[in-house]
């Protein structure tokens, strides 16, 4: 796409896009294919974070797994965000130029593989992980991230409940070795540049309120007194 120039990548992009136009002349198809389309030019350059977060959840659950929770992140969320758009349109809160706009990307898909990895983490961690994440997610929402954050945010509220679900799947014996740590740090990099993005004012607030909210949870959890063991 970027070879053939802006024309054609504009072309693709209005095709495939997840918008309500194209949902509404019944293009389903762009539900699968909208994943496999960027609009930006050097998506090369963030693949090394996608592969770590797909790598790691792939480790842990096999293929088959990562591709239902991409799948259902990617397909639920740009559904229900479709429904919600659809009705702030309808009541007037939104204008119906957005029904065109270009929604492509595997952001949501990745998302909610980022929300799933809560299932993988120590118990005493999974307050932290997930205050934190939901505090990024919201606060991006509230700072005017539009609708694609609030597809970021349902995103992730997909993987966290899909995360319950996954806590048995977790492999007996399974260890956080070092190569596991390192694809989970790249990984959790990669996810929070596609929450907060490139908007350099939402990231300021963003990230320093979901560390603040990952220490409350921790503190917190820390200092609940454990039920002695009969």
């Amino acid at each position: 796409m970027v070879a053939l120039g802006p024309q054609a990548q504009n072309r693709v992009v209005a095709l495939w896009s997840t918008n309500l136009h194209n949902l509404a002349e019944g293009r389903l198809g762009t539900l699968l294919a909208s994943a496999f389309v960027t609009g930006e030019g050097q998506t090369y350059l963030l693949l090394p974070g996608l592969i770590c977060l797909l790598a790691l959840a792939e480790l842990l659950w096999r293929g088959r797994r990562l591709i239902q929770v991409f799948l259902i992140g990617h397909v639920g969320a740009t559904l229900i965000v479709a429904a919600g758009l659809a009705v702030a349109i309808a009541i007037g809160r939104v204008p119906i130029a957005v029904s065109h706009a270009d929604d492509v990307g595997l952001s949501y898909g990745a998302v909610a593989v980022l929300g799933t990895l809560t299932a993988a983490l120590p118990g005493r961690w999974r307050p932290s992980w997930t205050a934190g994440w939901l505090t990024v997610a919201a606060v991006v929402v509230v700072l005017g991230g539009g609708f694609t954050a609030v597809g970021h945010a349902v995103a992730l509220l997909l993987g966290l409940a899909l995360s319950l679900r996954l806590r048995t799947a977790v492999p007996v014996g399974a260890r956080w070795t070092l190569s596991r740590a390192v694809l989970l740090t790249v990984g959790a990099a990669f996810g929070l540049l596609l929450l907060v993005g490139v908007a350099l004012p939402s990231a300021l607030v963003a990230v320093p309120a979901g560390a603040a909210a990952a220490l409350v949870a921790f503190a917190a959890r820390s200092g609940t007194p454990h039920r002695s063991q009969p």
